[in-house]
């Protein structure tokens, strides 16, 4: 079911890493060791500026009722025209979409993406299974959360698990 407070688009203003840690900090978006490790990447020496379309889908509705792993999720938004997106839209994204509702719960279920959270499809960073995978969005307790997790590419999505993907 589609968020209609998720916006439609995202847009990069070509802040720094410094710029865009402090806009976090003074939202009041907690992040991770994980996030944290991201925002170090190298992707982000090269601020970026523009604006994607984006939309939020499960893995079932990419037609996986019993999920799927990753690399399988990827090919099928692909054949919809859909595509993952920048590294950089997670913490963009998060500052964009401070109303996302809070989840129900304060758990983080390792191993598989927490109630209420919305995971954005990227690239790879590195081939290292250790390093973070890429970010998702989460609140809770009304406090707005960007943060970091790593799969491998046998890891299963469930059916239910939100995916954003940049549309045309």
């Amino acid at each position: 079911m589609a968020d209609p407070a998720l916006p439609g688009r995202v847009a990069f203003d070509g802040s720094s890493r410094s710029s865009l840690e402090q806009r976090l900090e003074g939202a009041g978006v907690q992040l991770n060791a994980h996030a944290r490790t991201l925002l170090l990447d190298p992707v982000f020496d090269a601020p970026i500026e523009g604006e994607i379309a984006i939309i939020a889908l499960s893995a079932g509705e990419l037609g996986f009722p019993a999920g799927a792993t990753l690399p399988r999720i990827l090919a099928a938004a692909r054949e919809r025209g859909l595509h993952p997106c920048p590294p950089q839209t997670g913490p963009y994204l998060r500052l964009a979409y401070l109303g996302q509702p809070s989840a129900p719960d304060n758990r983080t279920n390792e191993g598989r993406a927490p109630t209420a959270s919305m995971t954005l499809v990227t690239e790879r960073l590195s081939p290292d299974d250790d390093y973070p995978r890429g970010f998702y969005l989460r609140t809770i307790d009304g406090k707005p959360w960007l943060r970091g997790f790593r799969c491998d590419d046998e890891h299963v999505f469930s059916a239910h698990d939100r995916l954003v993907f940049r549309s045309r």
